[in-house]
């Protein structure tokens, strides 16, 4: 990507930002509530109520207010939140690496066991297995993230106790850990039962958000293959003798990339956000699991550092994908 490329991404980056903060700004002063009006006890006089409000500085005007804000968040203050009353960018990254590390993993689950099983279909194209593949494979695009979180903690967490159904690690445990990465920590450190048992609370979380990314891979990926599988290359090197599941693996999976990886980007910004509801339900310690305390308690600053933080990975997410998908440019030479 040339130098060019580069710097319109990051404008279009820093515009989009701008777009977003100036939206949920107004949007939070728009919607009914007044934050202060939760902290305060019944017995607060008028001049406790205005101290309150300078002290949030929520007593000037929207524009006033919208200002100080970006002149803050610019310096590197997101402001402190009202509820929890501390600086709401050590909330964030507090909680962040929980959500990432969710993600991520989740990613690597949907993107293995979505690409073996597309592989599969693929090499069993007009046979029942293909059938039984693409009929479980449209149920599993028909059912959303957080169903299947209901679904894995009555079976796997209620009926068959295997995993745990809420935390991110063991309580007793949770003091063992020098950053926020628990589980990228524990295993860098070879302390081998921490990482399981962080791996343990992140299994039905993983499931829950990877399987309709497994399904939407299988789908895209499957029509991909299927279609570079009629190409003229493929049919020379059938011709020359060179099995199907060569063909599948050497030549035609690298063609059919290129679609799928943009679409499971794509994906994955949706991932992101079904995060919020995933970590409420197994009462994960993330981002998404403090977005929903922050609703609920009016709490606009940690609101608008919230948004902003999904933001900039979407629009992080967004430039991995350009560059990843310049790099498997799909309109390969074939000898």
């Amino acid at each position: 990507m040339s130098v060019t490329g580069i710097f319109n991404r990051a404008v279009m980056a820093a515009v989009t930002l701008f777009g977003v903060a100036v939206i949920v700004f107004c949007l939070l002063r728009i919607v009914p509530g007044d934050p202060i009006a939760m902290m305060i006890s019944p017995g607060a006089s008028a001049d406790d109520i205005l101290a309150l409000r300078v002290k949030y500085g929520l007593d000037s005007s929207i524009p006033v207010q919208f200002g100080v804000w970006i002149r803050e968040m610019l310096t590197g203050d997101f402001g402190t939140s009202i509820s929890l009353k501390r600086p709401v960018l050590s909330l964030l990254m507090e909680r962040l690496p929980a959500t990432l590390e969710l993600a991520f993993a989740a990613l690597v689950f949907g993107v293995i066991g979505g690409g073996l099983i597309a592989i599969l279909a693929t090499l069993a194209r007009r046979t029942p297995l293909e059938s039984v593949i693409d009929v479980l494979n449209g149920l599993f695009l028909a059912v959303p993230d957080f169903v299947w979180a209901l679904l894995l903690v009555l079976v796997l967490g209620v009926a068959f106790p295997v995993f745990p159904t809420s935390g991110r690690v063991d309580p007793s445990l949770s003091g063992d850990f020098a950053t926020n990465f628990y589980l990228i920590e524990s295993l860098v450190t070879l302390r081998f039962s921490l990482f399981f048992n962080v791996l343990s609370h992140m299994v039905m979380p993983v499931l829950a958000l990877g399987l309709p990314l497994a399904a939407v891979i299988i789908r895209t990926l499957k029509e991909a293959l299927n279609e570079a599988m009629l190409q003229d290359y493929v049919l020379l090197a059938r011709l020359k003798g060179m099995s199907e599941t060569r063909l599948v693996v050497q030549e035609t999976l690298r063609n059919a990339i290129g679609p799928t990886l943009t679409l499971t980007g794509v994906q994955f910004t949706f991932m992101i956000g079904g995060t919020v509801i995933v970590e409420r339900i197994f009462s994960y310690p993330g981002i998404g699991n403090m977005a929903i305390d922050a609703v609920i308690n009016r709490d606009l600053p940690l609101i608008q550092g919230i948004v902003l933080m999904f933001g900039l990975i979407f629009v992080l997410i967004n430039i991995a994908i350009d560059l990843a998908g310049n790099f498997f440019n799909p309109r390969l030479k074939h000898g």
